[in-house]
């Protein structure tokens, strides 16, 4: 069983809608779910995310369109070649027109 338990489907349910082609970030998640600081506990869910195949962990990233959760993947290009099949630039571990693909659920989706 997975601790924060609760947090962590939150977490999965704001990550399942994520727009196709967009990428948002721990923070933004976090902000959204009313944790301003719990950034590093939605790290925490994306890492324990593979064992629920229909999250798109692969879109969620730093707050400057890092890759910091690639070594999380199967193969260490995983994250970039998800993203790139996606159309989104990945250039040294980092999105490229960040500000263009960045998705904030607090203003797509509104207060929770």
């Amino acid at each position: 069983m997975l601790k924060n338990k609760d947090f962590f489907q939150d977490v999965y349910d704001v990550v399942r809608l994520i727009p196709f082609g967009r990428v948002t970030s721990y923070g933004a998640i976090a902000n959204y779910l009313g944790s301003k600081q719990g950034a590093r506990m939605v790290g925490w869910a994306m890492n324990a995310s593979h064992i629920l195949p229909d999250i798109p962990a692969h879109r969620v990233v730093n707050r400057i369109g890092l890759l910091s959760g690639k070594h999380h993947f199967d193969g260490p290009n995983t994250m970039e070649l998800r993203l790139q099949e996606e159309g989104i630039v990945v250039v040294q571990n980092q999105i490229q027109d960040f500000q263009k693909v960045f998705w904030d659920p607090a203003l797509e989706l509104g207060l929770p």
